[in-house]
């Protein structure tokens, strides 16, 4: 049966002045990691909010241990990115 592993997380980008700056990171954010870890990554909310974001990350599968594994190592590589800081985070499989 197919899983469906979803992780919401809150970063907080403190430096960041402007939407053009937040964009930045979460676009090195998005280029980088989803390569890395073979998942779908989106923001989902705070668009208008320059110093905090909402990433949905997606990641498909038969073996619900391994997504979470998964996204656990996404987690920990997104808790060392040095442009933002992880405020919050969930993960689900349906």
């Amino acid at each position: 049966m197919l899983k469906v592993g979803v992780l919401q997380v809150q970063l907080e980008i403190p430096w960041a002045r402007s939407l053009k700056d937040k964009r930045s990171v979460v676009k090195s954010i998005k280029d980088k990691l989803r390569r890395r870890f073979n998942v779908s990554i989106t923001e989902f909310a705070d668009q208008d909010t320059a110093t905090t974001a909402a990433l949905g990350v997606v990641m498909a599968g038969s073996d619900t241990k391994y997504i979470v594994g998964a996204l656990e190592k996404f987690l920990a590589a997104l808790g060392d990115w040095p442009e933002a800081q992880l405020a919050d985070s969930q993960i689900e499989v349906i």
